[in-house]
């Protein structure tokens, strides 16, 4: 499709989300002189975070460089699970049988919790669980899929089933894969009415909203904290740091520790009746195997197509980047070839060095980090995690105390991500190969 057909008239670089629930919540008028907790991430951690002090008890503002929500809170595809994005022997190897265990069960356990939160402050978000389908990139995959089967349903409680290359129109409306996995024990949202939700929860329950409120330092003040920001300071018992992969050279020692990677997402504009429905019969959510993977579902409305994709590494101009997810669609979709876009858009996902998410405190600076692309259920937690450990002095998380790993010589520039994609995309096409 020549380029000035590929996209609408009305075409949009902000997320598809933000036609339904654009982040509102900017700067107030003036800043509160102290409070309790001072968080600095006004995404689902953050806000998980408040949500919980508040109530507790305690009196707490979310600072955000950006308007509340405006961050990876929904720019994301909306795709929901409990999993743990790491090999399970790499796993134990690093933290033990029992650690290992315990992490993959906490992690399972984060999508009911998500769901029960949702449940109980009345957050309308088009949460629904419908599972999820994994495409295998190639036969290899799908056999690992199968190996991995039981485990998962043991770990989810909920029914695994693979489908083999034969059948797999029964779950997508292509034959570029090799068949895939059925995990019922995932779900699909509408992340910019989740965050939008979780803001006015937050705030009910007593807690501060400040957006577009840069925090460009702290240190210590006497027994507590002076939060520095371009709009003055704040003094704080303590200090919550939930910027995931929008942490900046403001908090150094956690930046050395986090990858920031960017995602990139496109919308298309409504599809013909009855097409949707040959696309993703059963409305599940879906992503591929490949390590440089695609993950893509229908809207809310299952009226278009929210494709995402790793088509590079930092942010790029928003029609490049949906014209190679355009490119990628339609090798899976040819039948969307002359489907066009309406929104473009990116947001950083933040990666650890042990692929494990972390919380815990470090100098008195209380944070949880690291959600490696799969932040929904699992930041969700977290944030309400390190709350937790705020308000009791200890966690019984699986996630708390593990050593945060950093890399020799980073310094929160990844320098290195080219190279990696690069070499991530040729083992790629020889599993596609070895098939």
């Amino acid at each position: 499709m020549s380029d000035d057909r590929l996209f609408t008239p009305d075409f949009k670089t902000q997320p598809y989300w933000w036609d339904a629930a654009r982040p509102g919540i900017g700067a107030p008028d003036e800043l509160p002189a102290k409070v309790d907790v001072c968080i600095i991430g006004g995404g689902y951690t953050g806000l998980n975070c408040a949500l919980e002090l508040a109530r507790g008890g305690v009196s707490c503002a979310v600072l955000d460089t950006k308007r509340i929500g405006q961050g990876a809170s929904s720019r994301n595809g909306g795709l929901v699970s409990g999993a743990l994005r790491h090999a399970e022997a790499t796993l134990v190897a690093e933290v033990g049988e029992e650690r290992a265990l315990r992490l993959q069960q906490e992690a399972a356990g984060t999508l009911q919790y998500i769901d029960d939160l949702i449940a109980r402050e009345g957050i309308d978000c088009d949460f629904v669980r419908v599972g999820r389908f994994s495409c295998a990139w190639s036969r290899r995959h799908y056999d690992a899929m199968a190996r991995s089967a039981e485990q998962t349903a043991r770990l989810t409680g909920e029914p695994v089933h693979m489908v083999p290359p034969e059948r797999q129109r029964e779950e997508i409306g292509s034959d570029f894969y090799h068949g895939g996995q059925v995990a019922e024990g995932s779900a699909t949202i509408h992340p910019g009415k989740y965050v939008a939700g979780l803001a006015r929860a937050a705030q009910k329950a007593g807690a501060q909203l400040l957006g577009q409120t840069h925090m460009t330092g702290m240190q210590r003040d006497g027994q507590g904290w002076r939060v520095e920001t371009d709009r003055g300071a704040i003094r704080a018992e303590r200090v919550m740091l939930g910027t995931n992969g929008y942490t900046g050279r403001e908090t150094p020692w956690f930046r050395r520790r986090l990858v920031p990677v960017a995602s990139f997402l496109i919308a298309t504009e409504e599809l013909p009746e009855g097409l949707a429905k040959e696309l993703v019969p059963n409305a599940r959510g879906l992503a591929d195997s490949r390590r440089v993977l695609s993950y893509f579902r229908l809207s809310p409305d299952h009226k278009r197509v929210l494709w995402g994709g790793r088509v590079g590494t930092a942010a790029m101009d928003a029609r490049t980047s949906a014209r190679r997810l355009h490119r990628l669609m339609t090798t899976v979709w040819p039948q969307l070839r002359d489907t066009r876009i309406t929104h473009s858009w990116n947001g950083n996902v933040a990666f650890t060095f042990d692929f494990i998410p972390h919380f815990g405190e470090h100098e008195g600076v209380h944070y949880a980090l690291g959600c490696q692309g799969s932040g929904v259920a699992m930041q969700t937690w977290m944030g309400t995690q390190a709350a937790r450990a705020m308000l009791r002095g200890n966690s019984e998380s699986a996630f708390a105390g593990l050593k945060f790993p950093c890399m020799t010589g980073y310094g929160g520039n990844p320098w290195f991500l080219p190279l990696i994609l690069q070499w991530y995309r040729l083992r790629d096409q020889i599993d596609r190969r070895l098939t």
